[in-house]
């Protein structure tokens, strides 16, 4: 597991893209695991932009999302769903059956969750996969608990994580209170993962993934484990870091 620090959060999103798009090259069909929220939006908007200078082609490549709010359709302007679409989806070449969603409406919630995870298992892995990090140190919607979960499933969220939510509603009270999200599993089954934070409240929960100790209250600490792992940061987050493993920086 490596330390990558960037100048700042343009570069970092720049350089994530062109990164993505090298593999896409080498490997048409690649499946990509993508996360929403600040953090990656970034990315995306280099990604549309390589797309449009033709350095990108995404007709083959498939997408998985890692989590979704439970109780929000498609069209509903803070479904995850909306955001990927909005930033990426609507604006690049990507088939509509090569984007997969957990579904964030349903009547059976075991069912909904299955059947995401068999859509998972049956990519037997993702290529490279794209996390942020909560504050509370959460990957997906795995929230702090007292054991970390493997499959998809569907889980209460964290105090913490709806107030830092609330900014993207008109009222607190509007924010979902549960989500189905990709399991720990199945983020650890990713050949490949890159996770992206560029503010300086991430640091604590940055700071846990090189400690040593892999905790269930701290669900990104699990990433330790895992053979290859990308942090990617900027100058700010990196200067508040406790813990400095072997780094990267990157200028341009």
């Amino acid at each position: 597991m490596e330390l990558v620090v960037y100048d700042d959060y343009q570069t970092l999103s720049r350089q994530t893209a062109k990164y993505i798009a090298e593999l896409v090259r080498k490997k048409p069909n690649t499946v990509l695991g993508l996360a929403t929220g600040s953090t990656p939006l970034g990315l995306y908007q280099e990604l549309v932009h390589l797309y449009n200078e033709k350095e990108i082609d995404f007709k083959d490549v498939l997408t998985f999302n890692l989590d979704e709010y439970v109780g929000l359709p498609k069209e509903h302007p803070q479904s995850y769903y909306y955001f990927m679409n909005q930033h990426l989806f609507s604006k690049v070449n990507i088939a509509k059956n090569n984007i997969h969603f957990p579904r964030g409406i349903f009547t059976d919630p075991k069912e909904a969750c299955r059947e995401y995870e068999k859509q998972l298992t049956e990519v037997d892995h993702i290529d490279l996969q794209i996390l942020g990090i909560g504050s509370n140190g959460h990957i997906g919607f795995n929230e702090p608990a007292k054991r970390m979960t493997l499959d998809t499933h569907i889980t209460d969220l964290a105090p913490r994580t709806i107030q830092d939510n609330a900014r993207f509603f008109n009222d607190s009270n509007e924010v979902p209170r549960q989500a189905i999200t990709m399991g720990i599993g199945s983020i650890m089954r990713a050949k490949t993962i890159l996770l992206m934070a560029h503010k300086e409240s991430k640091a604590e929960a940055i700071d846990a993934i090189f400690s040593g100790v892999v905790d269930p209250n701290l669900p990104a600490s699990i990433l330790q484990l895992h053979s290859n792992v990308l942090v990617l940061v900027n100058k700010e987050v990196a200067n508040r870091l406790h813990y400095r493993p072997p780094t990267i920086m990157v200028n341009q």
